[in-house]
């Protein structure tokens, strides 16, 4: 018999694997069904939006695991500020001997403390930064449900990436030697909170928005979609391939050796092992999505994840010293809770009276109505959410919840939480109703028993995904009105400075402000119009007024 006994068994394989896949199938179909017509689907109009149950949790896990890398960045982020340790901590309070001492070590001048060599510091600091990853995972976890049931919407929320920067270096400072104090500062923060939820409430966040000509909507999630693809090709957040440089402002990178403290290149340009590990998750991915495979997204970084958790390789996560030694003893603990001990409830008013803290609550409230209520716009659009008027179904709720998970962050001792353009990755993936979000939410939950390895998801594993959700949200572009140059110059601007100056709200105000610049003389013109035909009628309905009561007989006497 030709192919002999081989063949067979071969046959018999594919068969079995045909039958796998179609038992797989039918449950799946059956477990769609179940849930499109049940209360939940009905509620969370599963059917109405064409979706389905099991492509909402496949969306919720790649917007999860696209977004996964904030639990370590906003805890190291907003660890560099001392949180509430301050020099009181320190067990013995000395001086550096000389200047060359005060450089080597972070000493706080007049408190005669080195922070940087005290072990009780260093122990509330460690225990603070704990704090730090938990306010993070609750602070996402409320968010998300509530914008899951609530709103109803696919749109996941964590501690926004600038606010916590801004909060860290600037409001509070390096170990605690910015102007504003950690406890006022978290009252800042929750202060803001409170306004972004009455401007929510009452309405005016939704008509501020509304303002956005449609042109700069679409430029803004094109914008974004950059914005995302440079942070996921630098060093910092994503692979590495593009980095400093002294005369270009940026270059090429992937080097074998950088600095340090700047992250210019050493030496070795395009020979970095974890970018050509990148590289692999990058293609992994960008086949999946070629070829349409439900999950994507969430391939490439399991796999370079993976391959990075092994120690002992080029690639690791875990390199032989003090810190990747620290970090590999927490991951083999593998489930860890934390409860919360130093940030929740460090809430102080009493420091209102300077204008450093009006200043960081006005700072707060601007970035966070535009940079968060553009990106949910510009996240609808990309959705097919939006109406012909811009608006979209459970943009009041999504508002209100977007305000209220501020306040609840701040509470806990995190910054401003915000609707994360991350979502876009769950978006892909098909997720169109608020059962998208709570997986997000039920994930970062679970990850509050799995932070050890949750915490050290590689930025190399995240950087692939966030490029290629950049080039996704680049379809937007094709709807803007190239040839009016009105319209195309201020949403070519838009979109380049959002990466260009890392900031979403700079591209923003750019935008708007050249827009309103180029259409000034047809609205000034246009108003002179409608004065001028205004007048006119006023002019004839006197005259009509004048004429009547001359054709009026007159009154006998």
């Amino acid at each position: 018999m030709e192919g002999g006994p081989c063949k067979g068994l071969g046959e018999m394989g594919k068969g079995s694997y045909r039958s796998l896949s179609g038992t797989w199938r039918r449950a799946e179909s059956a477990v769609n069904r179940a849930v499109a017509h049940s209360r939940v689907g009905k509620y969370f109009k599963v059917e109405a939006r064409k979706s389905s149950f099991t492509k909402e949790l496949r969306a919720g896990v790649a917007t999860f695991l696209t977004m996964a890398y904030i639990i370590s960045v906003n805890a190291a982020i907003l660890a560099d500020s001392g949180g509430p340790c301050t020099h009181r901590d320190c067990r013995q309070m000395h001086v550096a001997a000389n200047s060359s001492a005060m450089h080597a070590h972070h000493t706080v001048p007049g408190r005669g403390c080195d922070l940087d060599a005290d072990a009780e510091y260093q122990k509330c600091l460690a225990t603070t930064k704990s704090d730090f990853v938990m306010a993070t995972v609750i602070a996402a976890v409320v968010g998300s449900f509530a914008m899951g049931s609530f709103a109803n919407l696919p749109l996941a929320l964590a501690p926004g990436m600038g606010a916590n920067a801004y909060f860290a270096y600037n409001m509070v400072g390096f170990h605690g030697t910015g102007p504003v104090p950690y406890e006022t500062a978290m009252a800042a923060v929750m202060l803001e909170g409170c306004l972004f939820l009455a401007l929510s409430v009452l309405g005016l966040r939704a008509k501020l928005a509304r303002m956005i000509p449609r042109s700069i909507r679409l430029a803004s999630a094109a914008g974004i979609g950059l914005f995302l693809a440079f942070t996921g090709l630098q060093a910092r957040e994503g692979i590495g391939l593009v980095g400093p440089s002294k005369s270009t402002l940026v270059t090429l990178a992937a080097c074998a050796r950088t600095d340090a403290a700047t992250g210019e290149c050493l030496g070795g340009v395009m020979r970095s092992p974890t970018f050509w590990l990148a590289a692999v998750g990058f293609l992994v991915t960008a086949v999946c999505l070629s070829r349409k495979v439900k999950g994507s997204m969430i391939y490439g970084i399991v796999i370079v994840t993976l391959v990075s958790w092994f120690r002992g390789t080029s690639v690791t996560v875990f390199p032989d010293t003090a810190t990747g030694n620290s970090n590999y003893e927490y991951f083999k603990k593998v489930v860890d809770f934390h409860m919360i001990k130093n940030t929740a409830g460090k809430i102080s008013f009493s420091g209102f009276n300077t204008s450093q803290v009006w200043l960081a609550v006005v700072t707060l409230l601007y970035v966070d109505v535009l940079d968060t209520t553009g990106s949910m716009y510009s996240m609808a659009e990309y959705g097919g959410f939006t109406d012909e008027e811009g608006g979209f179904e459970g943009e009041y709720r999504a508002f209100i919840v977007d305000a209220s998970a501020t306040i609840v962050g701040s509470a806990l001792g995190t910054t401003t939480v915000t609707t994360y353009i991350e979502s876009t990755a769950g978006l892909r993936e098909g997720g169109r109703t608020g059962l998208t979000a709570i997986t997000v939410a039920a994930l970062f939950l679970v990850s509050a028993f799995f932070t050890p390895l949750l915490t050290n998801v590689p930025p190399w594993a995240v950087g692939p995904s966030l490029v290629l959700v950049g080039a996704m949200m680049m379809k937007m572009v094709k709807e803007i009105e190239w040839v009016e140059m009105k319209e195309a110059v201020p949403a070519f601007l838009t979109m380049i400075l959002m990466p260009l100056t890392y900031s979403i709200a700079n591209g923003i105000i750019a935008g708007v402000g050249l827009h309103a610049a180029l259409h000034l003389y047809d609205n000034v013109v246009g108003v002179w119009r409608w004065v001028a035909k205004a007048r006119k009628m006023m002019g004839e309905a006197q005259n009509q007024v004048s004429a009547s009561a001359a054709d009026m007989p007159p009154t006998p006497v």
